[in-house]
């Protein structure tokens, strides 16, 4: 079986074609191919199906040709990536499995239908506008830090460092403990602090992220948008722009008042084979 890889941010992908459904990804292939010493390594696999082609994108076939069928490092399901959008739209393009309208690409999904824009080396990705849906705390050693629940498809906690906390200092080789009767399906961890100001921005925040089932990861394009979405709420705004900088580089997400864009790069960096 053919891969590639690629990533968006730092954020990487084992990308595995197949249009037909065909292919059976079972937890413990997923996590073996994720290993990064006994396997390729990847925060995550994007499974390329077209949408009539699989359970879980028939509904949505009428809208989009393809399905981005997609694991976490351990094999569990999950509804969305924005990074991984933007890597599998990149996939789509590059190949000639789709050929954009007027620069965009629908992509299904299992949080729904989203579009992606494409602009050179950039991908910006349509999805639902974040819903800031509760409060919660993170335990994170001897700390215990309060956090907003966002629903950006899948579920996020965002919590903004108090001030003199440096964010290079947290221990994210461990997940953070959460309230599971809030977050029962578990739930992807935003630590941010604010950063300097950026020309042509409402906002500029610093970001990591504890992703459920893979870990701490260089980039969560969700995660982004959850985070911008508190920031300009902390500044009394629902719309605007804020650049997130995660480990892996510079992400941009724009609030409008119907939809949530995140933009940035989205990079192919390897083909091989799977023995």
């Amino acid at each position: 079986m053919e891969f590639t890889k690629g990533h968006g941010t730092g954020n990487d992908f084992l990308i595995l074609s197949d249009p037909d459904g065909y292919l059976t990804l079972t937890a413990e292939r997923v996590a073996a191919l994720c290993d990064r010493r006994r396997g390729i390594g990847a925060d995550g696999v994007l499974r390329v199906v077209r949408a009539a082609e699989d359970p879980d994108g028939a509904g949505q076939a009428g809208e989009a040709e393809w399905f981005m069928d997609y694991r976490n490092a351990d094999g569990s399901l999950a509804e969305m990536c924005g990074n991984g959008v933007r890597v599998f739209v990149r996939y789509l393009v590059d190949t000639g499995l789709a050929v954009p309208t007027r620069n965009l690409v629908p992509v299904a999904t299992r949080a729904g239908v989203v579009r992606a824009f494409l602009d050179g080396d950039d991908i910006a990705v349509e999805m639902r506008r974040p819903r800031l849906y509760d409060t919660g705390v993170a335990t994170l050693g001897g700390l215990t830090l309060p956090g907003t629940a966002v629903d950006v498809g899948n579920p996020h906690l965002v919590c903004v460092l108090p001030g003199g906390l440096d964010l290079a200092t947290l221990d994210l080789t461990r997940p953070p403990g959460v309230d599971p009767a809030l977050f029962p399906d578990g739930v992807n961890v935003e630590f941010t602090s604010p950063g300097e100001p950026v020309d042509g921005t409402h906002g500029h925040m610093l970001m990591r992220v504890y992703e459920r089932g893979s870990a701490e990861t260089l980039s969560c394009g969700t995660g982004a948008c959850a985070v911008a979405t508190v920031a300009l709420r902390d500044a009394g705004r629902g719309v605007g722009v804020v650049a997130v900088d995660v480990p892996g580089g510079r992400l941009r997400v724009t609030l409008d008042p119907h939809a949530c864009w995140l933009a940035g790069p989205a990079v192919l960096v390897a083909t091989g084979t799977l023995l």
